[in-house]
């Protein structure tokens, strides 16, 4: 099938763009950029170079504006809620990799149900569902039997699994998910093929197609990511705006976002290969709600709470909160999460923190408590 947004992309990309890092725009012209009302993929990348994080300041303040301008001070709340943790990929920073020692499990309907009970009584209608990829244990007719028990307790369900056609994901909407959410991990194929030793997951070019494939099955709102310190992050960051700006270009319909997770350490030994600071991360929030204003952001408790506190005035729009990256980590846990959290905090924490911020808590599109 056609992928018009995914060929536009792989265009962008084999055109050799220059890592921002590389790039050493003057202050002056940085400045202006700041003073645009719309910017081209080629001054977004200029926003990305170290030298534009000298402007970090007058850089947030005008993401705030245009945040408050599109957005109001709504802030859209979700959780996680993981189905299964087998997995036949080698992933080599994952916690859940085909080559952890780990215990597996997939929930039962009856478990199912007890975890979705206790999300649903923190108020929260908006889940987003993990699982592992293993089409023997998860296949997509387990999903969507998983998606129409789930109907019973929220009203958005999107997904964060394996890549699929657009059958697939089309056959997944028309029982229940609305959404889809899936990161490329890096853009860069040579660190992709290292990164991803055996299993399904190598096919580099199929996952990168995927958000279309989710676009094309008429599903509301696509999310993707990097994540940040597998490889350079000033570029990594940059070919994830550009992905996002070919598909919000060809769907204008679909709801898009952009996550920026930093990879955390798992078991086994990985540690990132750069490191990303938070003065990084600000910027390159800040930058896109430059170069997407009307984009979502999403930024997940794999941050440490003092940092997503101050994060939501610069562009976020989604926080996750209660987090648990556990298979049934809230009613039944009996195995390891997939990775680390750093913010603990339940949905009524999260919901105080956000109005003492001037922020207004959205537990699901217009539904707010």
């Amino acid at each position: 099938m056609n992928t018009p947004a995914t060929t536009r992309f792989r265009a962008l990309q084999e055109a050799g763009l220059a890592s921002p890092a590389a790039a050493t725009p003057e202050l002056p012209a940085l400045q202006r950029l700041l003073t645009q009302d719309r910017l081209t993929p080629a001054e977004f990348r200029l926003l990305l170079s170290p030298a534009a994080e000298t402007l970090l300041e007058p850089l947030a303040r005008r993401a705030q504006e245009l945040t408050l301008r599109h957005f109001g001070r709504t802030m859209q709340l979700y959780t996680p809620l993981y189905l299964a943790n087998y997995c036949v990929n080698g992933c080599t920073y994952c916690g859940y990799s085909a080559g952890q020692r780990i215990e597996r499990h997939r929930l039962t309907p009856d478990q199912l149900r007890r975890e979705a009970e206790v999300i649903a009584a923190t108020g929260l209608r908006h889940v987003l569902v993990l699982t592992g990829e293993s089409l023997t244990h998860t296949p997509p007719d387990y999903i969507g039997d998983c998606i129409e028990i789930l109907r019973d307790y929220f009203t958005s369900i999107a997904i964060e699994i394996y890549p699929l056609s657009v059958d697939s994901y089309r056959e997944l909407a028309g029982r229940g998910a609305d959404s889809l959410t899936l990161y490329q991990e890096t853009y860069d194929r040579t660190r992709y093929a290292e990164l991803h030793p055996y299993g399904p997951k190598r096919d580099y070019d199929f996952r990168l197609a995927a958000p279309e494939r989710g676009c094309q099955a008429g599903l509301r709102a696509v999310n993707i990511g990097a994540l940040l310190g597998l490889h350079d992050a000033r570029l990594e960051f940059l070919l994830t705006g550009l992905h996002a700006y070919c598909l919000q270009e060809q769907y204008p319909g679909v709801d898009l976002a952009v996550s920026l997770p930093r990879i955390r350490p798992v078991p086994g030994g990985f540690q990132p290969a750069v490191a990303v600071t938070d003065r990084m991360l600000a910027q390159f929030i800040a930058a896109f709600r430059l170069f997407m204003p009307r984009a979502g952001i999403a930024l997940s408790t794999r941050e440490r709470a003092s940092i997503r506190d101050g994060l939501i005035h610069f562009g976020v729009t989604r926080l996750s909160a209660g987090s648990n990256t556990a298979v049934g980590g809230r009613t039944c846990q009996s195995g390891s999460g997939q990775f680390e959290i750093d913010d603990h905090r339940g949905v009524a924490e999260i919901s105080a923190m956000l109005y003492q911020a001037g922020r207004q808590p959205v537990f699901k599109d217009w539904q707010t408590l």
